[in-house]
């Protein structure tokens, strides 16, 4: 399994942005992936030192149209803590300088 199909995308939400200050940054990861694959994962893709993995499973919400019901896909979060001395991930790109 390759590093780029264990990290599906960032999670960006007010709060995950908060924790990037702390140096905690959110991906959604592969359901079968576990704690050292993410952290092996994240090492690689973004060339960081990973002091810490929190995983939590994200349950499927129902939800309906009309008299149809269903439910969302469920998730797995990871929260990836680095180490004081590692890089920051540059999850935006610094578009906003460029523009006139």
């Amino acid at each position: 399994m390759d590093a780029h199909d264990i990290i599906l995308r960032p999670v960006v939400t007010e709060k995950s942005m908060d924790l990037m200050d702390d140096k905690k940054y959110t991906f959604d990861v592969l359901v079968s992936a576990t704690k050292t694959q993410v952290r092996n994962a994240v090492e690689e893709v973004f060339d960081v030192k990973v002091k810490n993995v929190n995983i939590m499973n994200v349950r499927g919400k129902d939800k309906r149209v009309g008299r149809y019901t269903g439910k969302t896909a469920r998730r797995r979060k990871a929260i990836v803590t680095l180490t004081e001395d590692s890089n920051s991930i540059k999850i935006f790109n610094d578009n906003e300088s460029k523009e006139k």
